[in-house]
């Protein structure tokens, strides 16, 4: 910013105009949409969903509504819109609602540049500077949002009829930038109504003050849909306001969901490599889309894509926490690593109001058998493996410790006839990449447990789970 102008007198002669934010926004919008340039980055799925209806918004200059469900990164695409301002606006300096020299609203501001005239300084500010957001909680109030009278600068000997007495709340501080208000059925209706003339009319009025504050904002707002029992509601005077509202969604498609897990999730590890087989990421993208079509789900609560990023987190941490007891530098996700996935999925769906709290573990343990046995599904059959379950329907039991070696679970299945060849052969067909390097056998225990389990769910063997080991029988 050193280059730029330091006085009300250099910035005119540099040629400058003042714009309003929203054409501001419209404006460096039309010329990213000309270069090509990735409007929201990072975000996944919602290119010919939710980004059309962002940019008919902002090339419309309406203020926001983002509707949808919790985990649908309403909050992450608001927070990214400050990438359409511009990258610095000059303001008067020292002034506490980032006062346009060339329209001064505040009493400060007017009074200096009367004062200085050309000499008043300027200051400039980036584009983060210029977002401004708020929860909303019950306890939210007027004075927070649009200001109240301070009584510290009244006992500093300043008059209650002057407005330097006021402190401006978080509207007016966000003046020629963007305010966000997040989770806004969560604020009192009394408090939505107080937004109607920012709305419509864009200024304020604080207390018995007859002065009026002509703001230049853009205006966002978060929601969960309105039914949502747990929550309140949004006025309908206000929704109406409000210029766009923009539907977000969960990811449409498994692969989709394996997507965001992958650019998310933290699945580096310092000291240990660890190899998650393809299947395993279908199997937790799973998990979630079945808790989103379950009836035993409060599906009006949502089932956030949170719960995908830390399943899978935690489906690579049990595989390196059995790495480091085994004392060995890589490791294999596999599926007995799924059903400590309970801990990280629990808070993450919320039980129909007809069910049991206590059955929540029960739940998420049959979404996670569920989720083995579709993805087992797509490719493979229980027909492939008559040798297998002719092994257990003769008596045969085999145990499998849940920190079992690589070795000693190929070893365990050994007596079953034909069984580690369909592991090899499987391995390729499942995973092709991992199955002819070194991490051969690792590949094959983890298949190996697919298999078992997904014949447990055909109910052509029986499965005794521990914390500690898993047990398969007749």
């Amino acid at each position: 910013m050193s280059d730029r102008p330091k006085t009300w007198g250099e910035l005119k002669q540099s040629g400058y105009q003042s714009v309003p934010v929203k054409l501001e926004m419209r404006r460096n919008l039309i010329s990213m949409l000309n270069r090509g340039v990735p409007l929201f980055p990072g975000i996944l799925g919602y290119e010919e969903t939710v980004v059309p209806q962002v940019v008919n918004a902002l090339l419309s200059q309406h203020d926001m509504l983002f509707l949808g469900l919790r985990g649908q990164a309403k909050t992450r695409m608001l927070r990214m819109l400050t990438e359409f301002l511009d990258e610095a606006l000059p303001i008067v300096a020292g002034s506490e609602i980032q006062d346009d020299p060339a329209a001064p609203i505040s009493k400060y501001a007017r009074d200096i540049l009367r004062l200085q005239g050309d000499a008043t300084p300027i200051d400039w500010i980036g584009r983060d500077e210029r977002y401004h957001e708020k929860l909303a909680t019950p306890d939210v109030s007027i004075a927070d949002l649009i200001g109240e009278v301070d009584l510290i600068k009244h006992a500093e000997g300043r008059h209650l009829a002057d407005e330097d007495v006021m402190h401006f709340g978080l509207i007016p501080r966000s003046h020629r930038g963007i305010f966000c208000m997040n989770e806004l059925p969560d604020l009192s209706p009394k408090i939505q109504v107080g937004l109607f003339n920012v709305l419509e009319e864009r200024d304020i009025q604080i207390r018995g003050f007859t002065i009026r504050l002509p703001l230049d904002l853009c205006l966002v707002f978060s929601a969960n849909p309105e039914d949502y029992t747990n929550r309140g509601r949004i006025v309908t005077p206000l929704k109406d306001r409000i210029g766009s509202v923009i539907r977000t969604h969960y990811p449409l498609t498994r692969q989709l969901g394996i997507r965001i897990m992958e650019e998310q999730a933290d699945l580096e590890r310092e000291n240990v490599s660890i190899l998650i087989p393809r299947f395993m990421k279908e199997i937790v993208a799973e998990i979630s889309r079945l808790a989103r079509s379950s009836p035993h789900v409060n599906q009006a609560s949502g089932v956030s894509v949170r719960m995908s990023i830390a399943n899978i987190e935690t489906l690579v941490s049990n595989a390196e926490r059995r790495a480091y007891q085994h004392r060995e530098s890589r490791a294999m996700v596999r599926p007995g690593d799924l059903f400590w996935l309970i801990s990280s999925s629990r808070g993450k769906v919320e039980l129909g109001l007809s069910e049991d709290t206590g059955d929540e573990d029960v739940l998420l343990m049959r979404l996670i058998e569920e989720a083995i046995k579709n993805i087992f599904d797509q490719t493979l059959s229980p027909k492939r493996f008559p040798a297998v379950v002719e092994y257990f329907s003769l008596g045969n039991t085999l145990q499998l410790d849940a920190d079992s070696t690589v070795q000693q679970m190929l070893q365990a299945v050994d007596k079953i006839r034909v069984f580690r060849d369909q592991l090899r052969t499987l391995s390729a067909e499942l995973e092709p990449q991992l199955a002819g390097g070194e991490v051969a056998e690792e590949l094959q225990a983890s298949v190996l447990e697919l298999v078992l389990h997904s014949l447990y769910a055909h109910n052509r063997l029986n499965r005794k789970l521990s914390m500690g080991s898993v047990q398969f029988g007749e």
